[in-house]
Order: structure tokens, then sequence, then C-alpha cells
């Protein structure tokens, strides 16, 4: 086992300096690493170490301005972190293991290359076989698909309201019109909206310190990383509130293990009633965090500016797949998409077979990232003011990886990482007894676990504690 402290212009001061970060706190940061963690051709492990150090930093920082106190001393374990990347799979409820990707979501041959399908959900399972026009046949399936070329597939199911992604190299993506758009984008883009007085914070008491306590968070995201990051300020004090269409299905799976000290309620935008909820429920938030995809709320009066407009002071945090700009920005993505557009799937797989990251580390980076810029903007927000806008994408989290280079070489520490158990947890719940990953987030004096269970979807009030 390697004990490091973090020098240098590496992933993590990198990932720092995109959060304006002051570069003399980065030698508050160590970090444990551990052969093992999260392998791959791509250096993703290095990746993962460095935005659950930008956020623990973050909320680092945001303790010392709040206790008055230095900033708390950060350890980023390759072993927690390796643990929560992947926590979707240690998570089990009763002794059952999760529910992880339906069958017909995985890769394809076509007839001159790959797809990857993503057909979890049943409208989207239901838009991809009315696309191909066959039954719910694995091999009705891919007899279809073998029959066609990769990207008239991805055209046609994507028409369809499917998900399908051809598979790319590199090169390719960086030549395709949303690869060039995604890369020209900043790894987290910070933006002041508007004017605001100072945010007042009051003085952190208390064991442990949670940095984020008092502040009220609108959770709009689903899936992964926009939960990862809800998750996260739970753990650090936020009252979390997620907030899910009634009429749109979630997996139970997905959302127990994301829903850790957060809160959940159903509310239809298009409903007069729900509407003065919610409307309510933002009428004194302090941050609105969204997952759809850019545009889809603005139908409903919540666009970042028309947020600002209605709350100044508001910090607007916004999560995409494929980035705000380009052809492909109002499309719907996943982490296993975006893998297979940019390139990662290519080179993490073999002549044979595209392969895939040792985790969904898209969508668990960029949350912890999303957290981070939250955090940051939180504390910038109690000298400056303003109201704060921070926007992300899974499709530039890619070109992150892709840009670090090769995988770190083994060989580098004394611990192998081969068992999470150290790592894992148990408690009872609503849900039943459950099995989970701890949170990788880690400082000193700072929570090692969250203060509530997850709770069973859209049964909450729609009011804050």
């Amino acid at each position: 086992m390697t004990h490091t402290p973090s020098r240098g212009v590496d992933a993590t001061g990198a990932a720092w300096a995109a959060l304006d970060g002051a570069p003399a706190l980065l030698d508050r940061l160590s970090s444990v690493t551990r052969d093992g963690a999260l392998p791959g051709r791509l250096p993703v492990g290095a990746l993962a170490r460095a935005c659950v150090g930008a956020c623990a930093l973050a909320a680092a920082e945001l303790t010392a301005l709040r206790t008055g106190g230095d900033v708390p001393r950060v350890l980023v374990d390759d072993g927690a972190v390796a643990t929560a990347f992947t926590s979707e799979r240690h998570l089990s409820v009763d002794g059952r293991k999760p529910v992880t990707f339906a069958p017909l979501s995985r890769f394809w041959r076509t007839a001159d290359g790959w797809v990857r399908t993503h057909a979890n959900y049943p409208h989207h399972r239901a838009a991809l076989l009315a696309a191909l026009g066959v039954a719910e046949s694995e091999d009705a399936v891919a007899a279809r698909l073998a029959e066609r070329s990769a990207a008239e597939v991805e055209d046609a199911v994507y028409a369809a309201g499917g998900l399908a992604v051809a598979l790319r190299t590199p090169e390719e993506w960086a030549a395709h019109p949303q690869g060039a758009a995604s890369a020209g984008q900043p790894l987290v883009h910070r933006e002041r909206l508007g004017p605001a007085p100072a945010r007042g914070l009051a003085p952190l008491t208390g064991s442990p310190a949670r940095p984020a306590a008092g502040l009220r968070v609108l959770d709009l995201t689903r899936v992964i990383a926009g939960p990862v990051a809800t998750r996260t300020l739970a753990l650090l004090g936020a009252d979390v509130l997620r907030v899910d269409p009634p009429g749109l299905p979630e997996l139970a799976d997905q959302h127990t293990d994301t829903g850790f000290g957060k809160r959940s309620v159903t509310l239809g935008l298009g409903d007069r009633a729900d509407r003065r909820a919610f409307d309510d429920l933002l009428a004194t938030a302090d941050v609105v965090v969204t997952g759809y995809r850019p545009g889809a709320l603005d139908r409903f009066g919540l666009s970042p500016r028309e947020l600002a407009a209605r709350r100044p002071g508001l910090v607007v945090a916004q999560l995409s797949a494929w980035g705000a700009a380009g052809p492909w920005a109002r499309r719907r993505g996943f982490d296993s998409l975006v893998q297979v557009a940019t390139g990662i799937a290519a080179v993490e797989g073999g002549p044979e077979r595209p392969g895939a990251l040792p985790a969904q580390a898209l969508d668990h980076g960029t949350g912890y990232l999303l957290a981070a810029a939250v955090l940051r903007t939180v504390t910038e927000q109690a000298s400056r003011g303003g109201t704060g806008y921070v926007r992300l994408s899974l499709a530039r989290t890619a070109a992150w990886l892709l840009s670090l280079g090769a995988a770190e070489p083994g060989g580098r520490s004394e611990e192998a990482y081969d068992d999470p158990a150290p790592w894992l947890t148990e408690t009872d719940s609503p849900l039943g007894h459950l099995r989970y990953a701890l949170p990788p987030v880690s400082f000193t004096g700072g929570p090692a676990n969250w203060a509530d269970p997850p709770g069973r979807w859209g049964t909450d009030r729609p009011e804050w504690r």
C-alpha cells in the first residue's frame, strides 16, 4: 500500500484546476494507491481518484470556511474509490443481487461493425424493437442487426425514440461533429448568471462535519451520474429531495443504490397542483441539479437563466450525456453508449470484440465532479454572491479520460485491491436489509457514512425538512 501526497500536474490537479480551485490546497490531499483497482487499458483509476479527490477537497474547503479552521486533510483510497465506482454491483437487498443490464442492452454485430443498445427501460426497449420490426427475442434482434450497417441502425433506432450507438474509434469520434463540439467545451463549465447578495452560511458545529448542512437541493436527475452527485451532497449534510415525473418508470435497484441520504417525491410539472408544490419547493431551494437533456425542462420555465431570474443566489447544476452544443446535444445517452461513441470501447476491446471500462466511470466520475462544482460555487458565493451555473457532460469526461493516455503501470503498491469487503457495510432500511458501498469522499472530521438509508421511490412529501 502506498500513501503519497498528490503533487504536480496530474489528473487530480487537472480536475481541481477545472473547478478553479486554489492550487495550494492540493497539498492537503494524499492518496492510497492499490494495484488492481479499476484495471483497464485507459487510466480509469487515475480519473476516478481525481474526481473523488477534487470532490473531497471541495468539501474540506467548505468545511474550513464554515468552521473558521484550517482546511482538513483529504485522503483518497483506491479501495474505497473502486468499490464506490461499482456500487451498483455491490448492492444487495435482503441478500438479492441487483438487476443491472437487461438482455437487450449489449453489443451486437452489424453488417459492417458493432452497435451497442440500451433497453433497460420499457419504453426504450419498445422503441428498439419497433425500429427493427422484430419481436422481443435476442435471436431476432441479432439477425436483423446483422443485415444493416451500424450507422443505419444508430439513425433508425434514434428516430424511433430508442437508444443505439455505433462503435467508433477515438479518431472517428474526433472527426464527428458531436465529438468536435464536446471537445471544445471545458471539462467543468462554470458561469455567473446574475447578481445576488453574498450567501450567508451558518457556522458549522457538531461531529461529523457536514459542510453542506442547511443547503436545500432539488434533485431533478435520473440513472447514475446525477444521483451520484446528489447522493454525495446528501452525505455532506444537504437536504436532498429528488423529484421524478409520476409516469416515468424507474429501476428499483438503481434508485436504491443512489438514494442514500435523500428523500423522493413524484410531481408532474404539467399538473396544476403538483406545479404549485414544486414552485413552493423552488422558492426556498439553494441548489437545483438537473440531469435531463439540455432544453428538456425549458417548456416548464426551468432553463438555467429562468431559474436564476426566479431565484437569485441559486446554484444551477446541469448534467447531460453529450453536452450542450452539437448535433447530438438533445439526444438521450448513457455511460455505456458514450463509451462506444467516443472510442473508449474500441480502445478497451480487442480485435474481435469491443470492450468496456471496469466501471461506469463516466457516470460516477462526472457525478463526483458535479458535486464538487456545486460545493466550490457555494464556497465562492459566501464572499462574492451571485447566481452560479455549472455544467458537465459524460462525453466531455470521456474526452478527458482519453487525453490522459495509457493506464498506470502496475507494481506501484504494496497491496492489491482484490476484495471490496473493507469498503462495504450493511444496514436495515424501509426497503429491506441492505449491503452497500461506503462513500469514498473522505476528509479529517468528515462523515464516514450517510445519515439515512434510502426509502421507497416517490413516497415522501414534497416539503423541506
